[in-house]
């Protein structure tokens, strides 16, 4: 049980790395428009969305962004990264 428990702690944490970094390449890709990544970071780029796009798709076609005058903020990264983090609490608690 306890593999089990330290395992799912290791993912939360790989996966909540895998976010940073997602916010990080958003972040670059909105200010940074004309930059053209080499095919090595195109890899970890695609891999990062691949592992991100999924449960965000799921979580935004319930809860659609919160409009703020002329922005919108993505709602449904900031609940999924409060998920992940209370899994992550939960195991911690467990072991």
């Amino acid at each position: 049980m306890s593999f089990l428990l330290i395992a799912v702690i290791w993912l939360c944490s790989a996966y909540t790395f895998v976010l940073f970094a997602r916010v990080a390449l958003d972040l670059i890709l909105t200010l940074a428009r004309d930059w053209r990544p080499s095919s090595g970071v195109v890899i970890v780029i695609n891999a990062v969305y691949y592992l991100t796009d999924p449960p965000l798709r799921i979580i935004n076609r319930f809860i659609p962004p919160l409009r703020l005058g002329g922005i919108a903020l993505d709602v449904g990264f900031i609940l999924l990264f409060v998920a992940v983090r209370l899994i992550q609490n939960i195991a911690l608690g467990l072991l």
